[in-house]
C-alpha cells in the first residue's frame, strides 16, 4: 500500500545530483511530490528534502541507491509522524475583492497568516503550515479573486536525536581503520 515519504538526502556540492536522484526514481515510476534544496548544518553540505508516493518496500530499495551515488554522504527516509515538518504559500488577491467588510482581517487571524504587502491592486498574505492547511485558506480566498498562487516543497527537520553531524564522524572513524578493523568496528 502506498503512503507518503519524506527522504533527506544529504550530498556534497556538486552539479548534478538532482539529475541523478530523479533518474533513480524515474526508474520506479515514483512521482516527487515536493522537493526543497538548502544548505544543511554541516558546513559544505546540503540537504535535498522529497516528499514521495510509495510502499515501505519501494522507499527502501530507492533509499539504498540514493547513498551509493558518488555524492551523496546520507540518506534518511521518514514518514509523516517522525518529523516536524512546514511547506509556505503566498497568495495575492485582489485588493476590492478583500477589503469588502472584515473578511481579511477574519480570513489571516483564523488561518495564523499574515499580510506581507498591500496595495491598490493586491494584497499579498503569507501561509504556513502544512499541505492541507495552504489548501484550505487558498479556497476560502478564492472567492475573492486569487490572481496568484505559489506554495514551497516541504522543509522539514526529524525528531531523531542522532543526527547527520553523528554519522560523517562515525564514517571518518571507519575510514581511519585498516579493512580489518572495520568488520570488527560494524559490528559495534
Amino acid at each position: 500500500m502506498k503512503q507518503e515519504f519524506t527522504i533527506s538526502l544529504f550530498s556534497e556540492d556538486h552539479i548534478g545530483i538532482l539529475n541523478q536522484i530523479t533518474i533513480i526514481l524515474t526508474r520506479r515510476q515514483i512521482n516527487i511530490e515536493s522537493i526543497t534544496a538548502s544548505e544543511s548544518a554541516v558546513k559544505g553540505v546540503q540537504l535535498l528534502t522529497l516528499v514521495v508516493k510509495t510502499t515501505p518496500d519501494m522507499v527502501r530499495k530507492v533509499a539504498k541507491q540514493m547513498e551509493k551515488l558518488v555524492d551523496v554522504l546520507k540518506v534518511f527516509v521518514h514518514t509523516s509522524d517522525e518529523i516536524i515538518y512546514q511547506e509556505i504559500a503566498l497568495y495575492k488577491v485582489t485588493t476590492k475583492g478583500l477589503m469588502s467588510g472584515n473578511v481579511i482581517d477574519h480570513l489571516v487571524r483564523n488561518q495564523h497568516a499574515r499580510v506581507l504587502e498591500v496595495s491598490p491592486e493586491y494584497i499579498i498574505i503569507e501561509k504556513t503550515g502544512h499541505k492541507s492547511e495552504i489548501a484550505e485558506l487558498l479556497n476560502q480566498l478564492e472567492p475573492y479573486g486569487v490572481l496568484q498562487f505559489v506554495r514551497s516543497g516541504r522543509v522539514a527537520i526529524t525528531k531523531q536525536v542522532k543526527e547527520l553531524n553523528s554519522y560523517l564522524k562515525e564514517m571518518d572513524e571507519a575510514n581511519r581503520f585498516a579493512p580489518e578493523e572495520i568488520e570488527t568496528y560494524n559490528k559495534n
